[in-house]
């Protein structure tokens, strides 16, 4: 009898033995691994914090439900007063923030736990900053006005463009913001978006811009706030030594009534607009010059993608062929198929109300984000990678601080923190 209770017992410390260790490795690879997939950056105008500064609001997402949630210290400051537009440099190790009513950029370094900390602001040529994009080399912002004199809100002029080249940082250091490129047509630190010949006085009011994947390129929407119905626009500039913009030859390129925002796809072979006035989406192809020209696969052979109503943000997936387009009025998305150029809506998803920006996750691009300006919040959504099809994440929509308005997004640790795929 002792002999086989002493058995019994070897394989009960035998089996207690196993179930520790299984729960040392589970708890290991809990703490050197996480969920979190994505870190992603929400900028909201309306003034919360010291000194009636804007806020970020920093999110992670969780790989398995999409679910998102702020960081335990977020928000932060924004640095200025009503930030409108957000880029992430190439590295994903800096955050650049707009603030329209301050007329700066703000440098933010992203620490490994998504936490932002202030490094470097530069004021911008222009007046009213509304949109920025960077690559590795350069910061592109589009200003509202020229840095005129007589511009102002009750004297508008035509917006501009500038370019700030980037220095690449290293292991210990981060990247840097050079001056300015200077126009030598003007001995400035900017490029006017303007119309040549009798249209030389019209108010050209830019919207949104985009940097080609190949870095040789960027392009502005605007529209000519002169003419009733106003007339659409694609500004197109060819990037060299230092920043210099050149116009592509044809710019600028005929685009709707009112353009309101632009991307283009991983290969720079399409570009894609919002027109606001019409509801629809125009796809262009790009030439080796840079040159844009319409599609003729649209409706009635043009081309024009129906969207809803207002639609002002757009997203190309960069590795699949999807397209997402936010319809503010309407509070939803329009999801298509891409082929050869070619859009084919594939459904209507709700958001929060009056979704401003869209964005997609880039680390796994599972997920989708849009920034719901008077939801006061941020809706997720699962992207099936098969069909393009869009499932509400769990718990979605999120709390925002008031007003969101631009959405920016860099992956966890730049692998996804050790989700397996």
């Amino acid at each position: 009898m002792r002999m086989k209770l002493n058995k019994t017992r070897h394989l009960v410390l035998a089996a207690a033995a196993s179930l520790l260790a299984a729960t040392l490795v589970t708890a290991c690879s809990q703490l050197t691994q996480t969920l979190t997939v994505d870190f992603v950056f929400v900028a909201c105008a309306k003034a919360a914090a010291a000194n009636n500064a804007g806020e970020i609001d920093v999110f992670e997402i969780n790989s398995e439900s999409g679910m998102m949630r702020q960081i335990p210290s977020s928000p932060f400051p924004s640095g200025g007063r009503n930030p409108v537009a957000e880029a992430v440099s190439a590295d994903n190790g800096s955050l650049f923030v707009a603030n329209e009513d301050d007329q700066n950029i703000v440098q933010f370094l992203i620490g490994s736990d998504g936490k932002l900390y202030p490094n470097y602001t530069v004021n911008t040529p222009g007046i009213f900053p509304l949109a920025l994009a960077a690559n590795k080399s350069n910061l592109v912002v589009v200003n509202l006005f020229q840095p005129l004199p007589l511009c102002s809100t009750a004297q508008p002029c035509s917006g501009a463009i500038s370019v700030f080249p980037l220095t690449a940082g290293t292991s210990s250091s981060a990247v840097t913001i050079n001056p300015a490129a200077t126009n030598p047509s003007n001995g400035a630190q900017y490029w006017p978006l303007t119309l040549g010949g009798a249209n030389a006085s019209h108010v050209i009011v830019p919207t949104a811009v985009n940097l080609a994947a190949s870095g040789s390129y960027v392009y502005v929407t605007a529209y000519d706030s002169s003419v009733t119905p106003n007339a659409g626009y694609v500004f197109a500039f060819a990037i060299g030594s230092g920043g210099a913009l050149t116009a592509v030859s044809g710019s600028p390129f005929a685009a709707g009534t009112q353009p309101s925002a632009i991307a283009s796809d991983a290969s720079s072979s399409y570009v894609y607009v919002t027109d606001k006035v019409n509801a629809d989406v125009l796809g262009f192809t790009i030439a080796s010059s840079g040159a844009l020209a319409p599609m003729t696969t649209g409706a009635n052979g043009g081309n024009s993608f129906a969207a809803g109503n207002e639609p002002v943000g757009i997203e190309v997936d960069p590795s699949f062929p999807y397209v997402y387009a936010v319809n503010s009025l309407d509070s939803n998305i329009s999801a298509y198929s891409m082929s050869n150029g070619t859009l084919t809506n594939i459904g209507t998803y709700a958001t929060g109300l009056q979704p401003v920006a869209v964005g997609i996750d880039p680390s796994t691009e599972r997920f989708l984000f849009t920034a719901n300006f008077l939801g006061n919040n941020v809706s997720g959504f699962e992207l099936n990678r098969t069909d393009g099809t869009l499932l509400d994440s769990q718990y979605s929509p999120y709390s925002s601080n008031a007003q969101p308005t631009a959405v920016a997004a860099i992956p966890h640790n730049g692998t996804g923190g050790g989700v397996e795929q």
